[in-house]
């Protein structure tokens, strides 16, 4: 497909937000076009590391129009197997998807409503626009890793692809929410000497009251609305700044399971605190790691299980009480590494990602760098948002995102659309 010179609706970027908010845009019978930079669809799951696997079991790749139905729905898939669903969608919603067309500066028209669209093909005029590139776009790199010795070979796990990519010895993994657990575990298993910085991302069960996670999570998040029993919401969070911290730690790993750093240090996993500053080969660790463990271990508790445990009473969920035992280990506590001592040649920065708005014209952010969004509908009129950061709560730049937010969004663009079943959770 060509790019058009005008257009009704402009979708930027086909990952599955972007295809589910295509399918919508269908059925509601409005001229659009989507526009992806890469030259393949499946979105941003091209990017992970070749042993990448969901943390979310493969049910939850159940879009709208598309339910999963693969043979087993409990496993955790493979970086390939979710790309190719992502493509397998944009065939199944027959999506007007326009490849290698990247989007370099989104204005309004000028003289009038709508917007302009420069791209590497030239411009498009759009009367509407959804901007679903998704909540992670530019990898985030401490400033401390200026201070690292030439010799060690640095990676941000954006980069990353493989352990055989590494020179050999010993790797520090700095970051321990989702990726830098699941690195870390690949890691160990390919017979590297592993450090793992621990960060302040939480811990969350695999299973929790008879059932995996993602089956409560799921369901809070798509039937809990309707029955006072949903999860928080960005203004119910302790400061904006939280929007930033890491899902709480889980992995797809070895078929699956908790991330307990406690048990990962009893495994051989070196544990270090918080990186405080780095001195020639000597990395200054922050004391306190106990302290760490012990505030991840209670983020679940504050954050996800009371949603959990509400919605049960609510809506009358036959569930028993929770079983999860989990280590006491105390790993050692040191205040600083000699890098070259250790052994340490490679270090992956796990430390997570940051939005990027600023190929849009005007004030479209907060101070934060999010949209200034009402569940994706921004005050800027005709503009809208698919997939963002915690742009209803904390599933929107999840799978889940298009069951909590599409139909919203398209309800704000003033398309009528036929009534559907939820997704069953």
């Amino acid at each position: 497909m060509d790019l058009p010179v005008r257009i009704d609706t402009a979708v930027i970027g086909a990952g599955h937000n972007g295809l589910a908010m295509s399918r919508l845009l269908s059925l509601g019978g409005r001229d659009h076009v989507v526009l992806e930079r890469r030259a393949t669809l499946g979105g941003g799951w091209q990017d992970r590391w070749d042993a990448f696997r969901l943390v979310s079991p493969n049910w939850t790749t159940s879009f709208p129009g598309q339910p999963y139905d693969g043979p087993v729905p409990d496993a955790f898939m493979p970086r390939d197997d979710i790309v190719a669903t992502v493509r397998r969608y944009a065939d199944t919603v027959k999506a007007p998807v326009v490849t290698e067309t990247h989007v370099s500066r989104l204005a309004p028209r000028p003289g009038g409503t709508g917007f302009v669209l420069e791209t590497n093909h030239g411009p498009l005029e759009a009367e509407r626009v959804v901007v679903a590139t998704g909540g992670f776009h530019r990898p985030n790199i401490p400033a401390i890793a200026a201070a690292l010795p030439e010799r060690i070979t640095a990676v941000h796990s954006f980069d990353y692809r493989r352990e055989s990519d590494l020179p050999p010895g010993a790797v520090l993994v700095v970051g321990s929410a989702q990726t830098g657990c699941q690195l870390a575990e690949e890691l160990q298993d390919a017979g590297r000497v592993v450090y793992l910085s621990v960060g302040s991302a939480g811990r969350a069960p695999r299973q929790y009251r008879g059932r995996d996670i993602f089956r409560w999570l799921g369901a809070v998040a798509i039937r809990g609305p309707a029955l006072g029993a949903g999860l928080p919401t960005p203004d119910q969070l302790p400061s904006p700044q939280a929007r930033f911290n890491g899902n709480p730690s889980l992995s797809g790993h070895k078929g699956g399971h908790s991330t307990d750093l406690r048990a990962m240090a009893e495994s051989g996993i070196r544990l270090l605190g918080r990186i405080d500053r780095v001195e020639g080969e000597k990395v200054i660790l922050a004391p306190g790691l106990a302290a760490t463990l012990d505030r991840v271990a209670a983020v679940f508790g504050e954050r996800l299980q009371p949603s959990i445990d509400r919605f049960i009473v609510a809506a009358g969920e036959d569930a028993p009480p929770d079983d999860n035992a989990w280590s006491s280990y105390a790993p050692p506590e040191l205040e600083t590494v000699d890098l070259r001592r250790a052994g340490i040649s490679s270090v992956i920065w796990t430390s997570g990602f940051r939005p990027d708005y600023s190929w849009i014209d005007g004030p479209v952010t907060d101070d934060m760098g999010l949209p200034r969004a009402a569940r994706g509908v921004s005050d800027v009129p005709g503009l809208f948002f698919a997939g963002a950061l915690w742009q209803t709560n904390q599933v929107s730049a999840t799978l889940f995102g298009p069951h909590v937010d599409g139909r919203h969004v398209a309800g704000a663009m003033g398309l009528t659309l036929p009534d559907e079943e939820p997704l069953i959770v």
